[in-house]
């Protein structure tokens, strides 16, 4: 069974994928695969660099993702291009995964859980490759304090982050769970436990 988990922008995603991890679930986290599409001389790489130059790389040849996040995040025209780069070459590691998830699991001859933490999975229309969608709630005031803290951002530049992504009640709406992430880590556990039940009680 293939999971979407996604949310807006420091909703808690990665904490409540590791949660799931605790009780049993294989996790794919998109951002490190979105960290592996873009190493140096990847095709990924080679288009970011012609687009905004060598400036926006460390002395390894790494990207710089904070000054190329300062630059996206500032222009939407630049965003959608990054995008246009990056997605599918992420989607395309995504489905490769997924593969070999479901190839392990028929070796096994047993039904596993399997949760695809990512942050653009309606953005990127790949929530037609999941099975029930799960989307990771707080607050937008919520948002912005801790995208301020953890980044360091104004309000209005944490704003136009978290206005880049489709809005997290858009999100809620279409979602088959919601786990709020407003209160205590207990709070935030008791309900990924009740939906880990449920997902369960579906494969066996």
């Amino acid at each position: 069974m293939i999971i979407g988990l996604t949310g807006g922008i420091v909703s808690g995603k990665s904490t409540v994928a590791k949660m799931f991890k605790d009780l049993g679930a294989k996790i794919i986290d998109a951002d490190e695969l979105g960290h592996k599409v873009i190493l140096p001389h990847k095709p990924a790489w080679v288009k970011i660099v012609k687009l905004f130059g060598r400036d926006v790389l460390k002395e390894d040849l790494n990207i710089d993702r904070k000054k190329l996040g300062e630059i996206v995040f500032n222009d939407d025209r630049l965003l959608k291009k990054l995008n246009e780069i990056t997605h599918p070459e992420i989607i395309k590691l995504i489905k490769r995964e997924i593969n070999l998830a479901k190839n392990s699991t028929c070796k096994d001859g047993k039904e596993e859980i399997l949760i695809v933490e990512a942050a653009l999975i309606y953005e990127a229309k790949i929530d037609n490759l999941m099975d029930k969608i799960i989307v990771v709630y707080v607050e937008e005031e919520e948002q912005i304090k801790r995208l301020g803290k953890r980044n360091n951002l104004s309000k209005e530049k944490a704003l136009k982050r978290i206005k880049s992504q489709i809005s997290i009640k858009e999100k809620a709406k279409m979602a088959d769970y919601v786990i709020d992430n407003s209160n205590s880590l207990d709070k935030t556990k008791g309900q990924v436990e009740k939906i880990w039940q449920s997902l369960v009680s579906r494969i066996s």
